[in-house]
């Protein structure tokens, strides 16, 4: 038999915790000298230590191990558990690094403030395009309900295209729109076709009409940094008295390489005249780039967050 403090060596334990043990009943030593009070313990009963740290270390409390120690579970029986309370851990350690990731991106965001000129901000006209697209919603424009609904979507819309013979004539463009007082957010995924594409399997055909004035800005790097650019964006759009129209705002996923870092995408908001809700006159023209930066009087009272619905996945046709 081993004494108190050999036993707590062999099992990576403090000699405080077996004594707290053995009052609580968890783990009552093998002998206990009557006349010097010292406790003995066998090798034996390394395998009932062993079970106590793990359901502990895995979060169950004391009181929960002895009723599962004193049950007898067979070792597969344990192993089950301990199993089902690592996925449970897991998640949790999941969930938690997602919010710290949205922390930090914030904090990022923060310490960024006013660091991205406004002068970045270029209005230009946008093309007529056909896109082929896939329609999903997702349940808000929280990334981490967002971001898997678009990846998805992509990753179909690219198998429909495939097996329907369409090739794709530009970089995909994502719209959001939202649905009036549930907080939810239907994602249009859709990658530019030829004009005269009449058919692309499971895929709506859908004619974007062209945008005579949209303010865009383009954004070099990882997704998860894009606020930054987004609220340059918006400061622009105050500052002139734009406000944004009733056209959906539109993401171009410019460049996407293996290195998040070195992505680019464009954020394009269709705007009115300044301090005007009315729709701008579609234009049927292919100008992707150039235009002078607009600018305009008052201040509009109003603005919608143009790229709050940026998803951080890269739909660029493969």
């Amino acid at each position: 038999m081993f004494t108190i403090g050999d036993f707590a060596e062999h099992g990576r334990v403090s000699v405080r915790m077996l004594r707290h043990y053995d009052a609580i009943g968890l783990l009552r030593p093998a002998y206990v000298d009557p006349a010097s009070s010292y406790r003995y313990y066998q090798a034996a009963q390394l395998t009932q230590l062993n079970r106590i740290v793990a359901l502990k270390e895995l979060g169950f409390g004391l009181h929960q191990i002895g009723s599962i120690v004193h049950d007898a579970l067979s070792a597969e029986e344990l192993r089950g558990m301990l199993r089902l309370r690592r996925a449970e851990l897991e998640t949790a350690v999941a969930e938690a690094a997602a919010r710290l990731a949205m922390v930090e991106a914030r904090l990022r965001t923060i310490e960024s403030e006013n660091l991205v000129p406004t002068d970045a901000v270029v209005v230009k006209s946008l093309p007529a395009l056909r896109v082929a697209e896939l329609t999903g919603a997702s349940g808000s424009f929280d990334p981490r309900e967002l971001r898997p609904v678009v990846d998805a979507l992509y990753e179909e819309l690219r198998s429909c295209l495939d097996a329907a013979g369409v090739v794709t004539a530009g970089p995909a463009v994502t719209r959001y729109e939202d649905v009036p007082g549930s907080g939810a957010v239907v994602v249009h995924a859709g990658l530019p076709v030829a004009a005269d594409v009449d058919r692309a399997g499971a895929a709506s055909l859908v004619d974007l009409a062209g945008v005579a004035r949209a303010a865009t800005i383009v954004h070099c790097g990882s997704p998860d940094d894009v606020l930054p650019t987004v609220q340059a964006l918006a400061r622009w759009l105050d500052a002139n008295g734009h406000r944004m129209t009733s056209q959906h705002a539109r993401e171009l996923a410019l460049a996407c390489p293996p290195d998040r870092a070195e992505w680019v995408t464009e954020l394009q908001v269709p705007i009115g005249p300044s301090g005007s809700h009315d729709e701008v006159e579609p234009v049927q023209d292919d100008r992707r780039s150039g235009g002078e930066a607009d600018s305009g009087d008052g201040r509009a009272a109003a603005y919608a967050d143009p790229g709050r619905g940026l998803s951080g996945a890269c739909p660029l046709a493969g």
